[in-house]
């Protein structure tokens, strides 16, 4: 065992450990409301009810309470993200603007969350730089909302994990094999399945895939160019050429600028409206993709597309990005 080992290596070993949010509220001897972000909470016994959590003796809250006889815990939901941030925050007022209500001797108690533990100080003890403590629970609460979690230093959300590993999938494949887990063919059919919901409107309004695809990026950022509109479908293997923006002027979605150079390409009210139109059906599209989602997996898919467009990224520019490298 290593017992001279560095605190900083310690601190990001304890990290592994994932762990949930809490809010800590209670009151000071003046009666002002006190709250602090924690993730040191964990239960200690059922029968009685105790549950413990722990603050820095460097903390300037630690005297509230020290002295406080009772306090409450919050459980953050996942979309607390922000109240926990700003609870942990100093030179701020933490409660301003946040919906509270009162429980034993006016501890705050904070909406919206997971769980809630309203507590009466047991006891406390020390912990080297911390203290801890002991709250035996008087009354609580509990919502079905997915909590936020914390590890290796940073907020994450907790997906629960299928109860038989595969579910709905053929057995993994062997080595090389298209199997039914190939991701190409997940992400492939995915999209493919989801396109199919839109493609019948886009038929409908005389465009083709390349039209579509034009059409919706000036809706992001319009005024760009025939070369700045190809560049950023470049990753389909589709083509926006001049025949394609003569097509969209044709149906009256665009108006080409041919007075500057490169010639932009701009929406007219038409193409707003047909940008608007598609845009809700496949936002419809995008809903019924997720409906055997939790919010939370939803959150989780698209960070992970996201990792995985990242890790293949040719280094095709985003339409959301202000100006243009092209």
């Amino acid at each position: 065992m290593q017992q001279n080992f560095d605190s900083q290596r310690f601190k990001h070993a304890l990290g592994s450990f994932t762990t949930g949010v809490t809010i800590v509220t209670t009151v000071d001897a003046a009666g002002a409301n006190i709250g602090i972000t924690a993730n040191s909470f964990n239960s200690v016994s059922l029968e009685p009810p105790l549950v413990l959590w722990s603050l820095n003796r460097a903390s300037s809250n630690i005297a509230a309470f020290m002295q406080a006889k009772h306090f409450a815990v919050h459980v953050l939901a996942a979309g607390q993200e922000a109240l926990a941030t700003t609870f942990s925050q100093r030179g701020v007022d933490r409660f301003a603007d946040v919906t509270f209500e009162r429980g034993p001797d006016g501890v705050p108690l904070l909406a919206g969350c997971a769980a809630r533990f309203e507590c009466r100080t047991a006891f406390q003890y020390e912990g080297g730089d911390h203290v801890i403590f002991v709250g035996e629970v008087l009354g609580f609460e509990h919502w079905d909302r997915e909590p936020l979690v914390f590890k290796r230093g940073r907020y994450a959300l907790a997906v629960g994990k299928a109860s038989a590993p595969g579910d709905n999938l053929s057995s993994p494949s062997p080595a090389g094999a298209f199997g039914q887990d190939f991701l190409v063919y997940l992400i492939g059919r995915a999209y493919y399945q989801l396109y199919a919901r839109i493609k019948p409107e886009i038929t409908r309004r005389g465009l083709n895939d390349a039209e579509y695809f034009a059409l919706s990026l000036l809706g992001v950022r319009d005024g760009m160019s025939i070369t700045e509109l190809d560049a950023m479908v470049g990753y389909t293997g589709t083509r926006i050429t001049a025949a394609v923006a003569q097509r969209l002027c044709e149906l009256k979605f665009v108006t080409l600028d041919a007075t500057a150079q490169p010639p932009p390409l701009h929406l007219t009210a038409a193409g707003h409206r047909a940008v608007i139109e598609l845009l809700a059906v496949a936002q419809a599209a995008s809903v019924d993709g997720e409906e055997a989602l939790t919010p939370t997996e939803s959150q989780v898919l698209r960070q992970l597309l996201a990792k995985v467009i990242q890790a293949t990224d040719p280094g095709i520019p985003e339409p959301w990005q202000i100006g243009s490298s092209i």
